[in-house]
């Protein structure tokens, strides 16, 4: 039977890439449509996924495999760095957020069991989930991505360390003792292959030299770390995404550079197989019924999760010295991709159920709100960047001030918006976000286009127009704002975009030289 559910996994896994190339503007991550399939095929609806003990076992290998590359994606200096310590302020200030959500709640104590999951689900950052879709949509090394994964790794981390004492049976002191010995496993994984390798001696240059070959011994390594460091954490009664974490933290210790071959092999065997399995069954164990039976309950928890655990990171990002110059636009980004939750909510509420202290239906309501926020929030991020760059507040009061004028303004507005979202695409798509320092500046581009009449005729008039008024100094020099009519300032403000688009089409050139 578990191969019957594999095959219907495995028939997902391939469909749903087609479903979410389908979506304008791959809206909707690929993920989603995993969870939703999960939903529908499981034992709730269709009966066709059964979830049995060896689907469970591949399923949480799945999840091993999720996290092992998101700690490998991790650099340290998002956990300890400058970043990384504003990360964790935000974090204990979700969590006390979060724990006098839970103490004012009257359906949960922050006593029991089922109150410290709550607090933790509310906590809680799916990196693992969002490192798929960050690579979807080209984040990944963009100064974005950076505090996305700055912020994210202790939306990860910081629930599962509270999960290892406050959910554990045991003692505080044993707990924190077997958290020593789990450490000191992971330095001894970590240093032992490192200083081979760095001393070059017989055992790494083996593994080197086999690498490619049948014995794959590297892809080997890395699965013998894993699965030791998976295996410390069920023999303990630890959450076994501590353990893949670690495993990815300590994979990237042996090799800080990187190594692209292993990647893509990594990657192949998470993402062909093992992770699908993971979000299938994911949403396997949601109860739709359920759900839709507690539709307040679903929202509240989401809403929940946006007050808490949002708010915090767009406020630490707004004081952080490394982040200050962000825009509100870029905060918000950051803080609703770091409000996507989900398999930290399927650990905390799987333990609450197993220790009787929740039942199924409140349980499968968490997990659906974890589930949503996965389509929510990246949607949100990715409408809000937009709606943020067009100045909505801006618009309304100009509409105000001018009703005449008010399809024209709406219609300049949307223009912005449309110019920033391309040139932000052009900047992130190649390196860190920001320019090459080769890159042609504005003032260069608006003069060499103003001194070589026969580009105009490969672009419209009003880039060649504000070419011109750039060349002259015009914006910065000659013209005062405060002395034009709305309507000479909104022309000025349309001749501003168009150099930005000009920018845009040079930029999009240089890089294009570049890669030649």
């Amino acid at each position: 039977m578990a191969f019957v559910s594999l095959a219907v996994i495995a028939g997902a896994a391939f469909v749903c890439p087609v479903l979410a190339a389908l979506v304008p503007g791959r809206a909707i991550p690929e993920t989603v449509f995993l969870l939703l399939a999960g939903a529908v095929l499981g034992p709730h609806m269709l009966g066709l996924i059964h979830i049995d003990e060896a689907v469970s076992i591949v399923s949480e290998l799945g999840l091993a495999f999720l996290f092992l590359l998101a700690g490998y994606e991790i650099n340290p200096k998002h956990v300890v760095g400058g970043e990384g310590r504003w990360g964790l302020g935000a974090w204990v200030v979700s969590f006390l957020l979060a724990w006098l959500a839970v103490r004012m709640a009257p359906a949960f104590s922050t006593g029991s069991i089922d109150g410290i999951a709550v607090t933790l689900a509310l906590t809680s950052t799916a990196l693992g989930t969002l490192m798929p879709i960050l690579h979807e949509r080209s984040l990944m090394g963009t100064r974005l991505g950076d505090s996305i994964l700055a912020y994210g790794t202790w939306g990860e981390l910081g629930p599962v360390l509270a999960m290892s004492v406050l959910l554990s049976a045991r003692s505080s002191v044993q707990t924190l003792m077997i958290l020593a010995a789990f450490l000191v496993v992971c330095v001894v994984l970590a240093a032992v292959p490192a200083r081979s390798r760095r001393l070059g001696n017989r055992f790494f240059r083996f593994i080197q030299n086999r690498a490619d070959t049948t014995s794959q011994t590297f892809v080997r390594l890395t699965v013998f770390i894993l699965i030791v460091l998976v295996a410390f954490t069920a023999i303990f009664d630890l959450d076994i995404v501590l353990g893949a974490f670690a495993a990815g933290f300590v994979l990237r210790f042996i090799i800080p550079e990187g190594d692209h071959t292993l990647e893509s092999k990594l990657e192949g065997l998470a993402y062909g197989f093992l992770i699908p399995v993971f979000f299938c069954v994911s949403g396997a164990k949601i109860d739709l019924s359920a759900v839709a039976a507690n539709p307040l309950m679903l929202a509240g928890f989401i809403v929940a999760l946006l007050v808490i655990r949002a708010v915090p990171i767009a406020i630490a990002m707004r004081l952080c010295p490394l982040t200050r110059d962000v825009t509100p636009h870029g905060r918000t980004t950051v803080a609703l991709y770091c409000t996507t939750a989900l398999p930290i909510i399927v650990a905390v509420t799987s333990v609450a159920v197993s220790a009787g202290a929740m039942g199924q239906d409140m349980a499968s309501v968490l997990v659906a709100a974890g589930a949503c926020t996965v389509f929510l929030m990246p949607l949100l991020a990715q409408a809000t960047y937009r709606m943020v760059d067009a100045r909505p507040l801006e618009a309304a009061s100009q509409v105000v001030e001018h009703p005449r004028d008010a399809a024209q303004i709406i219609r300049e507005h949307h223009d912005l918006a449309k110019l920033l979202a391309r040139e932000h695409k052009v900047l992130t798509s190649h390196g860190h976000g920001d320019a090459t320092d080769e890159a042609p500046t504005w003032g260069n581009i608006a003069e060499h286009i103003a001194a070589d009449p026969l580009h105009h005729r490969s672009i419209d008039n009003r880039i060649a127009t504000a070419a011109h008024l750039l060349a002259e100094d015009v914006y910065e020099n000659e013209v005062d704002p405060s002395s034009l009519s709305p309507r000479e300032r909104r022309r000025l403000e349309r001749a501003k975009l168009a150099v930005q688009e000009y920018r845009r089409r040079m930029l999009e050139l240089h890089r294009e030289d570049d890669a030649e």
